[in-house]
């Protein structure tokens, strides 16, 4: 199973997860995707995640978290042993969220979502001061990304398998060029491939 956990004010419908839904729906592996419209609450999005994961094996599970939920999927990777994909993740988010407190608009599809003093909390609870097992993750980062620092992802995530883009922006807009190689780490080789 796939999982794709978005960023902040992102949904299911970034274009990240729209290129590896459609890759996987054209290699016949759609059944094996899942992308969660998450909750503006970080405990919440995590216990949603457990429980839509719930009762499968860690080496069948992969998770690829953008941003934010990078940070969410480092915290489950640790908690459960599954694989993560981890795309320009946030390191610190309830530093960085904390300018960002009140009703906050959404990418995708209008609406808001409003975020707490509570969330940062939470956000904290959820920490991972180091993790356990680099084989276990692939990082991509790009020295261009205009939201987050590439330099405490890479001393966050030593001795993990690591995509430096050097240059390219937070979205990485040149995912396309990548999806094959994310996917090849969740067990997917491409079309024409053993």
């Amino acid at each position: 199973m796939i999982l794709y956990l978005h960023g902040f004010r992102s949904s299911p419908k970034s274009f990240k997860a729209q290129l590896l839904a459609a890759r996987l729906a054209a290699l016949g592996r759609a059944q094996e995707w899942r992308c969660p419209m998450l909750p503006v609450s970080p405990l919440e999005a995590v216990a949603l995640v457990e429980a839509q994961m719930a009762g499968l094996p860690p080496e069948d599970v992969t998770v690829i978290g953008s941003s934010l939920g990078g940070y969410f999927a480092t915290y489950l990777a640790e908690q459960h042993g599954w694989r993560a994909v981890l795309l320009n993740p946030a390191v610190l988010p309830q530093r960085d969220l904390s300018a960002y407190l009140g009703e906050q608009p959404l990418w995708h599809g209008g609406g808001s979502i409003v975020v707490e003093p509570r969330h940062l909390d939470e956000l904290r609870s959820l920490a991972v001061a180091s993790i356990t097992r680099p084989e276990r993750y692939y990082l991509i980062a790009a020295t261009g990304d205009d939201v987050l620092d590439y330099r405490e992802m890479l001393a966050h995530y030593p001795g993990v398998e690591t995509k430096l883009i050097t240059g390219s922006d937070h979205a990485i807009s040149e995912f396309a060029d990548y999806v094959d190689e994310v996917l090849a780490f969740c067990g997917v080789a491409p079309a024409g491939h053993v």
